[in-house]
């Protein structure tokens, strides 16, 4: 039986980290979240789960939260979500990524170390691979990020492994691929005004908040042509993350990083072929130039998270995603009032 000790959840409020905060609940986990609200949203945030805004750099706060909920017993794991992730502004503006994902990481497991927290559980990606010249992508390819936001993640977790060795903590550091859905109860899900993932631009075209939905890129090495990824449902992630906690507690001496993906790709083409389906529409399709350094395909090998946790994908399948993530549109769209049409982006 596991002693079930409160996690802190770092930018609980966010699309991702709502989601986990969710999974713990539900798994009987009692749940904090520290949040800035620079992105998230307190009606990401459940009832019953404590709530502090600041930011995760900042050491007399979580100092107090350590004091304050620690239960007698302390906070028995962090999952680090907080941090930014747009690619292209990663490269125009590369500071303050190197701010938010790495120095601000490197406070927060200071302090973690500080408080003897014994488990770390982070938010990484497959940008950690940059263009990978095979696909599907191991954990073992080779790391070559092309852009700062897939650096700054790389070098957290380059700091986890070193802290680890050095420290009675262990981490856990999943890679993600392409996070699309929703909480199947629609209880949250994608909500940044703006965003730029594919299915999330593509429902809210469908719903008439976009007047279309950019294509980038027509040539790319595919059956048709357009980019294909990895997709795979947030809730499923989430679920990811509460097992690789109970493994992590489960061996304080091993330490993890995994694929999260479903090991199949969609192209472009197809997502929006599958959400006119789901929607019944006919999106608009603007045909855009490729961006730079975006690869043909990156699609995970999902293998060693398979072997090591009990994970069972629950919504391994696009148009339960894309149905989610309408249900999900449609419920914002009541809570917001409709919004402009925006000009598109994936």
């Amino acid at each position: 039986m596991i002693n079930k000790q409160p996690v802190l959840v770092t930018g609980g409020a966010g699309y991702i980290g709502s989601h986990a905060v969710l999974a713990l609940k539900d798994a009987g986990w009692p749940v904090i979240v520290i949040d800035n609200f620079s992105t998230g949203f307190r009606f990401a945030i459940p009832d019953g789960v404590a709530l502090y805004q600041g930011d995760v750099e900042d050491g007399a706060l979580l100092a107090r939260i350590f004091a304050e909920q620690g239960m007698g017993s302390g906070i028995g794991a962090i999952m680090h979500f907080a941090g930014s992730i747009i690619v292209p502004e990663s490269v125009e503006n590369p500071l303050k990524y190197y701010e938010n994902n790495t120095a601000k990481s490197r406070a927060l497991i200071q302090a973690a170390v500080i408080a003897k927290v014994p488990h770390f559980i982070f938010s990484s990606t497959a940008a950690t691979y940059g263009v990978p010249e095979i696909s599907p992508v191991r954990e073992d390819s080779p790391k070559a990020p092309i852009n700062p936001y897939g650096m700054s993640k790389l070098m957290t977790e380059t700091m986890l492994g070193d802290v680890a060795r050095a420290h009675p903590v262990n981490y856990c550091a999943l890679r993600y691929f392409n996070v699309a859905g929703a909480d199947p109860k629609a209880r949250t899900g994608q909500s940044t005004a703006g965003a730029t993932h594919l299915i999330k631009v593509a429902v809210e075209a469908a719903l008439g908040k976009r007047s279309y939905v950019g294509v980038f890129g027509t040539d790319f090495a595919t059956p048709d042509g357009t980019g294909v990824r990895d997709y795979i449902h947030v809730s499923d992630l989430a679920n990811a993350h509460v097992l690789a906690l109970e493994a992590l507690i489960a061996d304080p001496a091993q330490s993890l990083t995994m694929n999260c993906g479903y090991g199949n790709g969609f192209s472009v083409l197809e997502v929006l072929d599958a959400v006119d389906r789901v929607t019944n529409t006919k999106l608009v399709r603007r045909f855009e130039s490729r961006r730079a350094g975006d690869p043909d395909s990156l699609i995970s090998d999902n293998s060693r998270i398979q072997a090591t946790l009990p994970w069972t994908p629950q919504y391994a399948d696009l148009a339960t995603i894309v149905e989610h993530a309408l249900a999900w549109e449609r419920k914002l769209g009541d809570m917001r009032g409709e919004v402009a049409a925006l000009p598109a982006s994936t």
